[in-house]
């Protein structure tokens, strides 16, 4: 059985230049590598002896608009000989498409369609690459940061044309005045007294 630390280093060795960080955060191991070699680091931690990485428990995304490549996909590896855990993390952007790992673990092609589905991350040479928990016509995709939380369009049946309809998504809201007197509006009345309070004290 492989301790994090002993894990790490075997990791190190298995891979080599393929390895671009490394970092143990909470006792679980993190490992980036370039986006382009993914399929040859999950073939190699799966069919080394030592670190036998046999199972792909997930592969989940993250949305970082602020970063170049904002979009960062991660892998959740497990040994089942050595009972431990990595995470395997590569970055993208939103027009490069990550190579497919469908030949290395089988598993892989649902969590790629859910990534393509959520983030819009495409994954090239994937067998089936189509949505899959959204609905039919789903218009982009709603775990990247910048979609609206109300979506764009929305599904209903109409009885009148006994059929489903999808229209724009349109929220009007009246302009609400708000009374800082009053408790109930957010601001309380002992805050204005401590603000006033503040105003009228003095440093010399």
């Amino acid at each position: 059985m492989l301790s994090v630390e002993d894990l790490q280093n075997e990791i190190m060795r298995a891979l080599g230049t393929a390895v671009l960080q490394t970092f143990i955060e909470l006792g679980e191991l993190s490992v980036v590598v370039p986006r382009t070699r993914i399929v040859e680091v999950l073939q190699k931690l799966r069919d080394d002896p030592v670190i036998a990485m046999n199972q792909l428990m997930d592969i989940c995304g993250a949305d970082y608009p602020e970063r170049p490549e904002r979009f960062e996909i991660v892998y959740q590896l497990l040994s089942l000989v050595n009972n431990v855990r990595v995470r395997i993390r590569i970055q993208t952007r939103e027009d490069t498409p990550v190579p497919t790992s469908t030949g290395v673990f089988k598993s892989s092609g649902w969590y790629e369609r859910e990534i393509w589905d959520m983030f819009g991350v495409a994954f090239s040479g994937h067998p089936d690459l189509r949505r899959i928990l959204t609905d039919y016509g789903f218009e982009g995709h709603p775990l990247r940061k910048d979609f609206p939380l109300t979506g764009y369009v929305e599904v209903r049946y109409d009885d009148a044309q006994k059929r489903i309809v999808t229209e724009p998504v349109s929220l009007p809201q009246d302009y609400r005045h708000f009374d800082f007197q009053s408790p109930w509006e957010g601001v309380t009345t002992v805050q204005l007294q401590r603000e006033e309070k503040d105003k009228g004290d003095s440093f010399s």
